[in-house]
């Protein structure tokens, strides 16, 4: 009688327990140009007495997937050597990279000091749920470090730095920011995403003065790793770093007890943007500034706004913390916008995002697509807008494609606006 006959399955022979628990182990000494990728949600333990001394908060050891695996370890360890900081966090974006420390730094009754440029989500939250809280959030000019100084009370806990500003590109005044926030004891938090950890280095802004914190600059850089680091805008991800062993240990609490891990193979795809990082950042500064220069001399143009121009908000801020004896021209993201006369109706301006064919409406930048996206600053902006001209504003993110190939592009849009 056949085994069918007898009622068993033709692969019943095959032992499950072998498959789970084969013995096999590959050879160590491989070695290849790409780190390896580790998946885990259990990590195996040699003995309790293992398991009741590891620490993974250190990056010493493995307790739990969410705790870091070898990959993610690697992908901390090269941030923190990228912005000059000690300890990294990986967040599932950039925005819960500023949630994680408003979370981890504010309680109730605590104020934040926030930019008036700063990214509009940063914004939203703060008004949102932490106003729930009890967090009170203030504005403040980043171009006037005296107005910083004057709204700084003592239930100030935290102070937003933004390098360059969202969407209107002005340069803050970051060392008169930082020395205010130093000499008053307040901690400071920078979204470096514009910077990339390239344009200057966030924890030695003021050399030889330090921080509450022990820092010669800001005391936290939050890094959105969704745009430059990741090159190809197809990931969301954020990291958090520090050089403050205190601030790391109150980040890292709120970041285990809230669960915010991120994937493997994301980190992956990061790691591997790293090693193109400089090149991307560079390749892209240079085409944004060929592009911003051609726009200068549009008649439909009012003002281009792109801290690398002269006469562009902040300009003298960015040369003070970008340019040195050793780098005399410094570095800038590849993103800029432009304010078009109001003799051209919102209309047109829609239109003409519309008829550019390499540019994309969408948004986020650093990635190899050029992106375009029309913004109404009335609805942005409640502080000081003096210094920019009226009219409709729009920002570019300029990607890898060819620089000729973008400028006419842009000249086809430009057609029929008016001067």
């Amino acid at each position: 009688m056949s085994s069918d006959q007898k009622g068993e399955s033709p692969t019943q022979h095959v032992n499950a327990t072998g498959l789970i628990h084969h013995d096999y182990r590959a050879p160590l000494g491989f070695e290849s140009p790409q780190t390896p990728v580790y998946k885990a949600s259990s990590v195996i333990f040699p003995s309790v007495r293992e398991m009741q001394t590891r620490n993974w908060e250190d990056r010493s050891a493995y307790t739990y997937g969410l705790h870091g695996t070898p990959t993610t370890f690697t992908l901390e360890s090269k941030l923190a050597h990228l912005e000059g900081g000690e300890q990294c966090l990986l967040l599932p974006s950039g925005l819960s990279a500023l949630a994680c420390v408003n979370a981890a730094l504010l309680s109730s009754g605590d104020e934040v000091l926030v930019p008036d440029n700063a990214y509009g989500p940063l914004w939203s939250m703060l008004s949102g749920q932490f106003k729930k809280w009890g967090i009170q959030s203030t504005r403040y000019n980043p171009l006037d470090a005296q107005d910083l100084s004057r709204k700084i009370n003592p239930d100030t806990r935290l102070v937003w730095l933004e390098a360059a500003g969202s969407v209107t590109m002005e340069f803050p005044d970051l060392l008169g920011l930082l020395q205010v926030c130093h000499e008053r004891g307040v901690t400071t938090a920078l979204d470096n995403t514009w910077g990339a950890g390239l344009a200057f280095r966030p924890f030695e802004l003021l050399g030889t003065s330090s921080s509450a914190h022990g820092s010669s600059g800001v005391d936290i850089s939050v890094h959105a790793l969704t745009k430059y680091p990741s090159g190809g805008a197809d990931l969301l991800m954020g990291s958090v770093i520090t050089r403050d062993k205190s601030l790391a240990k109150r980040l890292s609490k709120y970041h285990e007890q809230f669960g915010l891990g991120v994937g493997a193979n994301d980190v992956e795809s990061v790691l591997k943007g790293l090693q193109s990082l400089v090149l991307r950042y560079d390749a892209q500064d240079h085409a944004a500034r060929t592009l911003a220069r051609f726009l200068m001399g549009e008649p439909s143009v009012a003002q281009v706004l792109h801290p690398a121009l002269s006469g562009s908000p902040g300009h003298q801020h960015w040369r003070a913390v970008t340019c040195s004896e050793m780098r005399h021209e410094g570095r800038a993201a590849g993103i800029f916008s432009v304010i078009f006369k109001p003799s051209n109706p919102l209309q047109a301006i829609h239109a003409f995002c519309e008829r550019l064919k390499l540019f994309k409406l969408a948004y986020s930048w650093g990635g190899p697509m050029s992106l375009v996206m029309p913004y109404e600053l009335e609805l942005m902006r409640k502080g000081s807008l003096a210094h920019l001209e009226r009219g409709h504003l729009v920002r570019f993110c300029i990607g890898l494609e060819s620089v000729e190939d973008l400028q006419a592009d842009l000249s086809r849009g430009l057609q029929g606006l008016s001067a």
